[in-house]
């Protein structure tokens, strides 16, 4: 295999960006495609079926990019649909899920929350991972709406604030001291959700172990790249959110997929 070929990210729409980040800051000599199915965002609320078949299509789009690897940035496309992918494609793939583990051994309260999407939640995924931390209590919540707004370029508007509010205080009274985010959206809400938390909450997300797991991954399988490239960005709508999510730094091509 090519080692120099690129790494392949799809997303339900520009949240997996914080996952591309993480990546590229710890492996900036890999050339990285990352995939915005913002036309069919949010993957949350739709059937496992759907999800499956919109991860397929991903998939195929990266494969004829010639990835050599696929990051499946999107915690509703792992929990529902990476079992699929990985019985029906010959190409490694990694994926996300909420990290649950390091906020149950670490919880001091015994309650940790977890913000994400239904598709996540109610998966069986998801589900056999809880089980594993049945002295911990989980409050569960998800998050209506707040993808819709990220995606339509609002995260910092009155209606996020509200809806994160209506969210989170009820884990606040609960007395949790982990927030766990379950949805690669989310992180870009960590300011707005740092002013409604107490200080002593901890906020956790999973970029940083994918990117960990990314490399780890390379190296065993000697697919290390040595070729640092301009990273290429693809939206199936309007790019101009995705554009100011990255910054002018970077060219946001939209392309029907």
């Amino acid at each position: 295999m090519d080692n120099n070929k690129p790494i392949g990210i799809f997303d339900s729409g520009i949240g997996g960006t914080s996952i591309w980040r993480e990546i590229h800051n710890l492996l900036p000599n890999e050339k990285t495609i990352y995939l915005a199915d913002s036309k069919n965002a949010p993957y949350g609320e739709k059937s496992k079926e759907e999800i499956i078949r919109l991860s397929m299509k991903n998939t195929d789009f990266l494969l004829n990019m010639n990835c050599k690897l696929i990051v499946v940035a999107c915690n509703t496309a792992t929990t529902n649909a990476i079992r699929e992918l990985r019985a029906h494609y010959d190409v490694p793939f990694i994926g996300i899920e909420p990290a649950i583990k390091p906020a149950a051994i670490h919880s001091k309260t015994q309650v940790i929350g977890i913000l994400a999407t239904k598709g996540t939640l109610n998966s069986e995924l998801f589900n056999k991972t809880t089980e594993m931390f049945y002295h911990t209590k989980i409050i569960e919540q998800i998050g209506y709406g707040l993808v819709e707004l990220i995606e339509n370029g609002q995260m910092e508007s009155p209606e996020m604030t509200q809806l994160l509010q209506s969210y989170l205080n009820p884990m606040i009274d609960a007395n949790i001291d982990f927030l766990v985010l379950g949805c690669s959206h989310y992180p870009y809400l960590i300011p707005q959700i740092r002013t409604i938390l107490p200080d002593h909450i901890e906020i956790i997300d999973s970029g940083l172990a994918v990117a960990r797991q990314t490399q780890n991954l390379l190296n065993q399988i000697g697919f290390n790249s040595d070729n640092n490239k301009q990273p290429i960005f693809y939206t199936n709508t309007n790019p101009k959110v995705l554009q100011n999510i990255l910054g002018s730094k970077y060219i946001v091509q939209e392309k029907d997929f």
